[in-house]
């Protein structure tokens, strides 16, 4: 996917927690099932979470929603913990459509600023608010979930 041909989403959030403990979020099944999968996000079930935290290593976040198997499966291309995060996104059904999420996070005074960019083919478009959307969702939830501890 060239740069040219593609559509960017970036979505900002500041966090009260230390850059190692967002950064430590993306990558613990049991974290991630608290802010980006399962009811705590959207009315959806999770079936099933994996993920193999190094360069080269998958991950799988398998869920039901509305009657429906969905499994967000990835590669991840780089890890620099508690710098920056890439992997490739897409859904199992359609491996040939598959994105990139660089998840970037900087120390300030008070905790962290992560910025996420999801680079994705220009077909998707029209998907791009939605997407957008739905990130910044899932950061809310994250930031509600470190907050509690």
């Amino acid at each position: 996917m060239s740069s040219a041909q593609s559509v960017q989403v970036r979505v900002t959030r500041q966090f009260n927690a230390s850059p190692e403990r967002v950064f430590d979020a993306w990558l613990t099944p049991e974290l991630v099932g608290q802010w980006m999968a399962g009811p705590g996000v959207r009315e959806e079930e999770v079936l099933r979470l994996a993920i193999d935290a190094r360069v080269g290593g998958k991950f799988s976040f398998f869920v039901r929603r509305a009657g429906e198997e969905i499994d967000h499966v990835g590669t991840y291309l780089e890890i620099d913990r508690p710098r920056r995060l890439v992997f490739t996104w897409h859904i199992e059904k359609e491996e040939d459509e598959l994105s990139r999420v660089t998840v970037e996070i900087a120390p300030r005074d008070s905790g962290c600023e992560l910025t996420l960019t999801h680079e994705m083919d220009a077909q998707w478009a029209e998907y791009a608010s939605r997407t957008e959307n739905g990130w910044a969702t899932m950061l809310g939830v994250l930031d509600r979930f470190l907050a509690r501890g």
